[in-house]
């Protein structure tokens, strides 16, 4: 076996990397999958925008009367909902309505009879909102559009780095790499699935303890007990191993 390792930078194509291919395909459809999710849910938040905006575009002020409440204990109302059964009229019918959401704070001063504004959609007159309350939140359901776009931003920076991560990890070992023999700690597994072991390698004198990465079901190239593995230039505490397919496809090793 001989060997012809150019010097670093080396000329390493993607397609050269067994496997390299169909992992980056897999990082793309596993990305693919994660933002059809991630479409699905601002499909609904997109949906609920509309009909809250709906909502306050067609809700007419209706005065009714208090005639029930309900609050939470004493000690837990700062901050806190509580809930009003109402009594109001639309177009001359009458409405008795149970568990209108409000604030507790302002539900403490609203006794049996008081007045209270409303908020009523003409298309659905049954399903009225307290009107302080409701306007108070609707402050956040306009912020609702940016954070779909800060999310879809995200998610398409979040494939993005991936697929970097993805083609560094394949390329920057054999690219840029420190080339070293490695002395594993112990015999290596004869297995077909990927192995991390530990191993050590003397440069400068000095004994460099890593751990190396074998892809599954591939012999490294040997020197005795030793194996070729390129140190990865931004993670000096990792080595991936590299075996004969990959160093015959290279050119390395003839």
């Amino acid at each position: 076996m001989q060997f012809a390792i150019p010097h670093a930078p080396r000329r390493v194509r993607f397609s050269q990397v067994p496997g390299a291919v169909g992992r980056l395909l897999r990082t793309i459809a596993l990305g693919l999958l994660f933002m059809a999710v991630l479409g699905a849910g601002a499909g609904v938040a997109g949906r609920f925008f509309m009909k809250e905006r709906s909502f306050f575009a067609r809700a007419q002020e209706v005065v009714g009367l208090v005639a029930d409440r309900r609050l939470p204990p004493m000690e837990k109302r700062v901050d806190a909902e509580a809930a009003i059964d109402v009594l109001y009229a639309v177009e001359g019918v009458q409405y008795t309505i149970n568990g209108v959401r409000t604030s507790a704070e302002y539900a403490e001063g609203l006794g049996h009879g008081a007045q209270v504004t409303l908020l009523v959609d003409p298309n659905q007159p049954d399903r009225p909102r307290e009107a302080r309350f409701a306007r108070e939140h609707s402050g956040a359901v306009n912020l609702l559009p940016w954070g779909l776009g800060v999310g879809a931003l995200g998610a398409i920076l979040f494939l993005l780095r991936e697929l970097r991560r993805t083609i560094r990890a394949e390329l920057e070992p054999l690219r840029l790499g420190a080339l070293v023999w490695l002395t594993p700690d112990g015999p290596l597994p004869d297995t077909r699935r990927e192995i991390v072991f530990p191993a050590s390698y003397i440069r400068q004198d000095q004994k460099l303890t890593v751990r190396a990465r074998a892809r599954p079901g591939r012999a490294p190239v040997r020197n005795g007990a030793k194996v070729l593995a390129a140190v990865v230039p931004r993670e000096p505490d990792w080595a991936r191993v590299i075996d004969e397919d990959l160093a015959r496809t290279l050119g390395w090793i003839r």
